[in-house]
């Protein structure tokens, strides 16, 4: 039996703190400073949580193994599991040909490449997110402005400042998923929580696409579009997270989105569309003279990359070159598009909209797939592991959701998908496999994190770290967020930083008298800003439209986006711990 002590160093709890915080210090440092690979970083991270565990904390051997072992299986299934059926479901599209049919949809919605930003990074990104997430959304919205004639700096800084308010809930909202099964706190309950921050997010940020895309004066010329889509996908976000579905609120909230774009546009017609397109031409032919000057003086002139190859070279989180490519080639809006192929280019968002609202809304069904869930007490650990408190703890118990997993109900659409598109079988199975080959070093780095935060929990070092941190009284709720926002910051993902953290929120919520779940909620909120400021998002980006290399220039122009939207969350969530606890749903 293991019981975790609070202040196993010295009897201190504040040098505790420090020994116990060495594992995510390394994961800053490793890749924060040095840059090293995610995967590197997450394993080198791992190895320390296992070293301050066993020496620090005298975790049996055994039992910190186990622990470790309990977090990869978990990072594999569900966690890679729903990503790889996410992405395969999304390439499928892309290999039947459809995805290029659906660039030409958005095409016809408006000739205005302003709008047409804030519809393909806004709202099809925010799609892109919801099946995919992982860097996929930006690297191909990405390509998308490029092929509409943004610049390659003014396309990056677009694209990261647009995938904030969806990544909540990307991927099928893993990132809840991921925060609900750590903490025991019921992910509906978490989500409804985050579906009353990220929409003050959303409400704002087509308005600051309108400025990045055209300064002031794309302001002055959108902004009634830019509210009417703001205030359609916050509407959207805030109803689905709390009443129909944690897990579609991405799907809802794209859709409803580019739903009230397209009526906008029936009544309302923007000016100064032609202008802004020269404009953005002139831009994009100055750059490419600077980057060609620049490659001359460096001895690299006739060696650039293409975007294509580029997006080929990286390969990164998902993005296939194939989807890339297929994003790039900019055909004119429109042609050859019917009613049918426009159908079928809709058709896979359709479907999982329809799957997973029966999965999820409809009870009988619910049940069903509910009573297929194997439990698992994990072999060795199981009751002989203690909470702080002395009792038995819960989290030894692993939860093998064979049938109701979100990812194999992207597989059951994903089957229905490729059949429809009459794919041959060795096709789409060419696909995934391909996938799977290309996002190995992924699924090291996701499942290497969640060994650290099972290994961190399980040992008690992030009780003890919670428990110093709520030292800091009823003011942790102001400051809650900045921890997610660390988190994304570093590991790229908003399911790593909730891996890493949601425990200790709901540890020093528990310490501090504060709502855990509204604690462990502004860990995710707070990691949607911080996913554009990542070193892993910013690379992706920086690839995707012809920039490697200019990561650091790329953060300049958005840190300060980032840090203004960190700010706004941080006093939100410290008003709803107490002035605006009313406007909290009930667990």
């Amino acid at each position: 039996m293991y019981t975790p002590d609070v202040a196993p160093i010295a009897d201190n709890l504040t040098l505790s703190a420090l020994v116990a915080a060495l594992p995510l210090v390394t994961v800053f440092v490793t890749l924060g400073l040095l840059r090293w690979k995610a995967h590197w970083a997450g394993l080198t991270a791992l190895g320390v949580a296992l070293l301050v565990a066993i020496l620090g904390y005298r975790m049996p051997l055994d039992l910190a193994a186990l622990s470790a072992t309990q977090g990869a299986a978990f990072g594999l299934f569900p966690i890679m599991w729903i990503v790889l059926m996410a992405i395969w479901l999304y390439e499928l599209t892309v290999r039947s040909g459809r995805f290029e049919d659906l660039r030409r949809v958005i095409d016809t919605v408006s000739d205005d490449p302003r709008i047409q930003a804030m519809i393909i990074a806004f709202c099809f990104g925010g799609l892109l997110e919801a099946l995919a997430g992982f860097g996929a959304p930006i690297a191909i919205t990405g390509v998308m402005l490029l092929a509409i004639g943004f610049s390659k700096m003014r396309a990056a800084t677009v694209v990261l400042v647009a995938n904030t308010a969806p990544v909540a809930f990307g991927a099928i909202a893993i990132p809840i998923l991921t925060a609900g099964t750590l903490t025991g706190i019921d992910y509906h309950h978490i989500g409804a929580i985050v579906g009353h921050q990220t929409p003050l997010i959303a409400l704002f940020v087509p308005t600051f696409l309108a400025f990045l895309a055209d300064g002031l004066r794309g302001v002055k010329e959108i902004w009634p579009i830019a509210v009417v889509v703001g205030v359609a996908f916050a509407a959207a976000q805030w109803v689905s997270a709390t009443w129909i579905s944690v897990e579609l609120t991405d799907v809802i909230s794209s859709l409803v989105g580019l739903l009230a774009a397209v009526l906008m546009l029936r009544v309302w017609k923007p000016k100064g569309g032609e202008a802004a397109r020269a404009r953005l031409l002139g831009e994009r032919r100055r750059e490419d003279e600077e980057l060609a000057v620049e490659a001359a003086a460096a001895g690299r002139a006739g060696k650039a990359t293409t975007t294509a190859e580029a997006t080929r070279a990286s390969a990164t989180d998902g993005t296939t070159a194939d989807a890339a490519d297929a994003a790039g080639a900019a055909g004119t809006a429109g042609v050859g598009l019917t009613g049918s192929r426009v159908f079928l280019a809709l058709f896979p968002y359709l479907l999982v909209i329809v799957i997973f609202a029966l999965a999820k809304l409809w009870t009988p069904l619910t049940s069903a797939l509910a009573a297929t869930d194997v439990k698992i007490p994990w072999p060795g650990s199981d009751g002989r592991i203690l909470t702080a408190a002395g009792e038995v703890s819960t989290n030894t118990v692993y939860s093998f959701q064979w049938l109701s997993s979100p990812g194999t109900l992207l597989l059951i659409t994903g089957i229905i998908v490729a059949a429809v598109y009459r794919m041959k079988p060795q096709d789409a199975l060419e696909v995934f496999t391909r996938n799977v080959v290309k996002m190995r070093f992924s699924i090291l780095t996701v499942v290497s994190v969640l060994s650290l935060a099972y290994v961190m929990n399980q040992a008690g070092q992030t009780i003890t770290i919670g428990t110093w941190i709520a030292g800091t009284g009823a003011a942790f709720a102001f400051l809650a967020p900045i921890l997610g926002w660390l988190g994304t910051a570093v590991t790229g993902s908003d399911t790593s930083a909730n891996a890493l953290f949601a425990t200790l929120q709901q540890t020093a919520a528990l310490k501090a008298g504060l709502d855990p779940a509204l604690m462990v909620a502004a860990n995710t909120s707070g990691g949607v800003v911080g996913k554009l400021i990542s070193p892993q998002n910013l690379t992706i980006a920086a690839t995707a439209v012809g920039l490697l290399g200019k990561e650091s220039a790329i953060l300049r122009k958005v840190v300060w986006w980032s840090i203004g939207m960190l700010v706004a969350l941080c006093l939100l969530n410290g008003l709803q711990s107490n002035v605006l606890a009313w406007m909290l749903p009930q667990p």
